[in-house]
């Protein structure tokens, strides 16, 4: 069944490989052979009898035959291989030869391209050349424009031929018709417009105006030349009317300057507004050569007049001259300022100084600021003027008559504010709106915005520096004068602090205290100090920002706001002092009172009520008067409870011998002198604000340690060891002096007390270093600070006795 089956397989397989004689054909023509292998008519039987006739040989040569039939297909296969790489050289080699052939004709069509452009622009050339020559001599200018270009551009194609002499001949031509053009139009100009003479040409010419476009491409020098000639002409007859020796030429007349070349700015709108190209800038050139002029002649005769400037005459000159520039940024754009190219101006970003405000035009005499102006917000500074200073710079070296007038205006206006306030008197008490400013400080203020307005816009340089001096000095003088010279004095004819009260106390002796209008004025000079500090700090920013970046760090008002702060120190010491003195007679009383014999504790003593009264007729006054500088009514608070408290335990100490019944009498009145203390800043007021932390933390360390000196004596002293370790443990501050004062309240005798010092130096703990071991004595005594301030008040007094 098998055998059949393959059989059929075989029978099949050879039905498809038979080929027909005509595709046999073919492929032995396509690959000739005459191996056996390949035949068509190949017998397999056949050919392997032929190699294997008998037994015998089949047995020796099959393993020669076998390699035999294996090198020859190898030798087969390398010679196809060997052949096919033979015919792909040859291919490559026919390919490489057809893509030079193309490439020869690609350059030669390129070649044959460039030759015929060439010869074209050749023809163009030349015949432009020709055209060029005989228009140029029959001044045909607008054709000359048009066709100048194109043959210049033409010409710009035979740069790589200049070695051709043919080339190099028509160039040099159109080199020669362009500098014949040039002297052509610039001979055609000056007889239009002569420059020897007055005499004005009847009107523009259209030649001429065809002559500018040439001249736009010709050399830049021609286009100068023809725009410096006919603005030389322009203006010849503005140098003849306003010479020196001409009465209009004076400062008191700059006013016909100005109008003289406006009118001739329209006359050129009119007449040569169309000669000349619009990119030429002509109208903005002439205005520009006209401030440059104006400039240099007003220059040279200031110089000449110097003796004859006043300031009003020169603020007047300077008014109208920045009028006037500011005519010119309106109307033109100053490109030619820059050598054609316009810088764009930016608005700088808004400003949080709340002394900068939107500047108006320099109307000099009209310059006005209100008080409010300084607290308004303000709006960005307007783009820079182009065209300033293009004339009033030539104002610059004259400006020390402007600077020597505010000096003695704003002398003369000290002067008046202190005649004022002798005059008026100090202001009313106001106890419902709060401190008022004094007004003169504000009039100040606007005078100095005033003449910064008027000197910036004169000069950014020196000038400004000048007047910044000036500032300093009456800014010193108005805080000595008007506000540390009014302040009330601490001792007068009527009485007051005198040498024997600051030097020792005396039993009973009053103290006068300030009126109420002179704590208010001491309040209004604190408010208005503030208010100049401040605005001085404003003031030096805006200077700042007026000067030459060169010039900002010479601007420098620290040392007059340093004098306004003092001023502030000194009114908030006065008022301390006031207070504390108002209560010196109730400590005087206490520490003078029979504390042994008090046999009942009852209300609080006298002496608190006296203290409470002294506080609460001061602290409201106070506080109203300084509402709108509230951290300064702080000060105040903090100031008086670290002067107060001291003292009190000052006195405490000298309240010797007390019984248990006065040390519980005396318990009592520290309480309530702490509650009120902790009340004082809203003492009176029907508005109850919570005090300051900073403040209540003085008044809770200090009151507390005069409670705990007071339980300390009221504590038995026997026995030694439980007393002593009662006072280390209250006071945490303990030393042996204090450890002495309180043995004297307590009446010990010194044979007593030795031994309780003795046990205490032994128990006391070792005293930390540093500032912290000394900070616990603050409260004890008054600072060194204090102290200094104590000694040079009576210094003075001293000196006033004498």
């Amino acid at each position: 069944m098998m055998e059949e089956e393959e059989l059929e397989f075989v029978e099949e397989l050879e039905a498809v490989l038979q080929l027909t004689p005509d595709v046999q054909l073919a492929i032995e023509q396509v690959f000739p052979s005459q191996d056996p292998l390949d035949r068509a008519d190949f017998n397999a039987v056949e050919y392997i009898n032929t190699l294997f006739p008998t037994e015998q040989v089949s047995i020796v040569s099959f393993t020669s035959v076998v390699s035999g039939l294996s090198y020859k297909r190898l030798d087969d296969n390398i010679r196809t291989v060997v052949r096919g790489q033979t015919n792909v050289g040859q291919d490559g080699r026919q390919v490489k030869e057809i893509t030079r052939d193309i490439k020869q004709l690609d350059h030669a069509k390129r070649h044959l391209t460039t030759s015929i452009t060439t010869l074209n622009h050749l023809h163009m050339l030349a015949g432009g050349v020709d055209s060029l020559e005989a228009m140029t001599r029959r001044r045909q200018y607008g054709e000359v424009a048009n066709l100048l270009q194109g043959v210049m551009n033409v010409l710009e194609h035979f740069h790589k031929y200049m070695g051709i002499p043919q080339i190099r001949q028509l160039s040099e031509r159109v080199k020669a018709a362009q500098t014949e053009l040039g002297q052509q139009i610039l001979a055609d100009f000056e007889e239009a417009f002569p420059s020897q003479g007055t005499k004005r040409p009847g009107g523009p010419s259209n030649v001429l105006r065809d002559a500018c476009l040439v001249a736009n491409i010709l050399d830049p020098r021609i286009k100068q030349e023809i725009i410096k000639k006919f603005i030389k002409q322009h203006l010849s007859e503005y140098l003849v009317l306003f010479q020196e020796n001409q009465d209009v030429a004076w400062l008191d007349k700059i006013d016909r300057r100005y109008a003289w070349i406006k009118r001739q700015l329209v006359d050129y709108e009119e007449k040569y507004g169309r000669m000349f190209p619009r990119e030429w800038y002509m109208t903005e050139r002439i205005a520009v050569e006209f401030c440059h002029v104006t400039r240099t002649e007003l220059a040279k005769i200031m110089r000449t007049r110097a003796k004859e400037i006043e300031v009003k005459l020169l603020l007047f000159a300077i008014q109208r001259t920045t009028n006037f520039e500011g005519f010119l940024a309106k109307r033109f754009s100053g490109c030619t300022l820059t050598d054609g190219t316009l810088k764009k101006l930016e608005c700088p970003p808004p400003s949080t100084n709340p002394f900068l405000e939107d500047e108006p035009a320099p109307e000099m005499e009209e310059l006005t600021m209100e008080k409010g102006d300084l607290d308004q917000p303000k709006k960005p500074k307007a783009p820079d003027n182009p065209f300033h200073g293009i004339v009033s710079k030539c104002f610059e070296p004259h400006l020390y008559v402007y600077i020597e007038s505010q000096d003695k205006n704003l002398g003369e206006l000290i002067d008046r504010f202190v005649a004022d306030f002798k005059a008026q008197g100090p202001p009313k008490p106001n106890t419902e709106e709060g401190g008022a400013v004094l007004p003169s400080c504000a009039d100040l203020f606007v005078y100095y915005k005033k003449c910064m307005v008027q000197c910036s816009q004169l000069s950014t340089g020196e000038p400004m520096i000048a007047l910044t001096t000036i500032f300093q000095k009456y800014l010193r003088e108005y805080a000595w004068k008007i506000l540390s010279g009014n302040l009330p004095k601490t001792t007068s004819s009527s009485g007051g602090l005198t040498i024997s009260s600051l030097l020792k106390e005396k039993e009973g002796s009053e103290v006068a205290k300030f009126t109420l209008e002179e704590l208010c004025l001491i309040c209004g000079i604190l408010s208005t100090a503030e208010y100049c500090l401040a605005t001085t700090q404003q003031l030096e920013e805006k200077l700042k920002e007026k000067v030459d970046v060169s010039l900002i760090e010479r601007i420098n008002l620290t040392g007059e706001m340093d004098t306004f702060s003092t001023v502030i120190s000194s009114s908030i010491q006065l008022l301390v002092q006031d207070l504390d003195a108002a209560c010196d007679p109730a400590l005087t009383a206490m520490s003078k009172m029979q504390w042994q014999n008090v046999e009942h504790v009852g209300d609080q003593s006298p002496y608190v009520t006296s203290v409470i009264l002294h506080i609460k007729q001061n602290v409201p006054i106070i506080r109203d008067n300084l509402a709108s500088t509230r951290k300064y009514f702080t000060q105040f608070c903090i100031k008086f409870a670290n002067s107060f408290i001291p003292k009190f335990i000052t006195h405490l100490f000298k309240c010797k011998p007390i019984s248990m019944v006065g040390a519980e009498q005396l318990l009592l009145d520290t309480h309530s002198l702490k509650m009120v203390l902790l009340d004082l800043p809203s003492i009176g007021s029907q508005v109850v604000r919570k005090a300051p932390a900073s403040y209540t933390k003085i008044v809770v360390k200090g009151m507390t340690r005069a409670e705990m000196i007071l339980k300390v004596v009221m504590a038995p002293h026997e026995p030694l060891v439980v007393f002593v370790d009662n006072y280390i443990k209250l006071l945490t501050d303990c030393n042996t002096e204090t450890f002495q004062k309180i043995l004297d309240m307590k009446g010990l005798k010194r044979s007593e007390q030795s031994s309780m010092l003795e046990l205490l130096r032994q128990r006391l703990p070792t005293p930390p270093s540093g500032p912290e071991g000394s900070s616990s004595l603050s409260l004890l005594a008054p600072t060194p600070e204090q102290e200094s301030s104590r000694i040079r008040k009576l210094e003075k007094l001293i000196k006033k006795r004498l």
